[in-house]
């Protein structure tokens, strides 16, 4: 009996095996999964890596104003040394607080820059225009990209009752991306009025820096090219009181200035040269009284 005991349980011991799962199918399964893993880590990592831009879709601002441009890049991580931020399709009349004009309507921006970034626009401008937002390397990759459309109102109600600033936008403002035209008034030679108002008050330091930055970055345009854009920020000075910036302006108009800058596609006019160069004298600047005895002898 025993033995047959001992001969019955004999099988059941040999073959207990069987019901476990096969040793090589364990490593095999994770080896499978470890491989997944990998496969798909370093897609996860350059898509959390990989530099982003955010802009709204819809910028608005209105004629004769200045308004915000919102751009964040990120993460900070992601962002290689030495980028830059570069804007293409803006109007050409247009003028950023920083950076600088590499083209018509094309801008090159620091990334320190963005935080307080904005754009300003002459008076008389309507329109909408599509531009491009690009995160460019040192080496002149395209990083990331994103695209915003900026709407121009006609203007603010309080322009309505200063028609000469609503007609002050320059002759020679186009656009160069396809889509809605701005619509800017093409005047002709103005009928002389009174010079533009001076403010009775002086200059405070902070205006006068802020002034001469305005002359300044109005220069660097008027070395490009840009009369457009060098014409708003040298108003934007003389406004403020600056006599340099009031001849500077007048240069602008004068077929003289002109023409030693070599300058194509912009017309003179006289009636504003005029005008500006009276500026200039009521504020003091040197040679205005001269340029204007000249204008007036031819």
């Amino acid at each position: 009996m025993k033995g047959t005991a001992v001969s019955e349980a004999a099988p059941r011991q040999r073959n207990w095996h069987r019901h476990l799962p096969a040793p090589a199918a364990q490593p095999a399964a994770l080896a499978l999964l470890a491989g997944l893993i990998l496969a798909l880590l370093p897609a996860a990592v350059s898509a959390q890596s990989a530099p982003a831009i955010s802009v709204p879709a819809t910028i608005t601002a209105d004629a004769a104003s200045q308004a915000p441009l919102a751009i964040r890049i990120g993460p900070a991580s992601a962002i290689p040394r030495n980028s830059f931020v570069r804007l293409r399709g803006l109007p050409s009349m247009a003028a950023l607080s920083e950076g600088h004009s590499i083209a018509p309507g094309a801008w090159a921006i620091p990334l320190t820059a963005l935080p307080n970034l904005k754009i300003t626009l002459p008076a008389g401008t309507a329109g909408k225009s599509e531009f491009v937002v690009t995160l460019v390397g040192s080496d002149g990759a395209v990083l990331a990209a994103a695209k915003s459309t900026l709407v121009i109102n006609a203007g603010r109600q309080g322009e309505k009752d200063d028609p000469a600033r609503a007609a002050g936008a320059p002759a020679s403002a186009t656009i160069l991306r396809a889509g809605t035209p701005l619509q800017v008034p093409q005047p002709a030679e103005r009928s002389a009025g009174p010079a533009p108002k001076i403010s009775l008050q002086p200059m405070t330091p902070e205006d006068g820096e802020r002034a001469t930055r305005l002359l300044k970055k109005g220069d660097e345009h008027l070395s490009e090219g840009n009369i457009s854009a060098a014409r708003l920020l040298y108003e934007r000075a003389a406004d403020a009181g600056l006599a340099e910036a009031a001849m500077a302006l007048a240069g602008t108009f004068d077929e003289s200035s002109l023409s030693r800058l070599g300058t194509r596609g912009i017309t003179p006019n006289r009636t504003e040269a005029r005008r500006w160069y009276e500026r200039a004298r009521e504020l003091g600047a040197a040679g205005a009284a001269d340029q204007l005895r000249r204008l007036g002898a031819n």
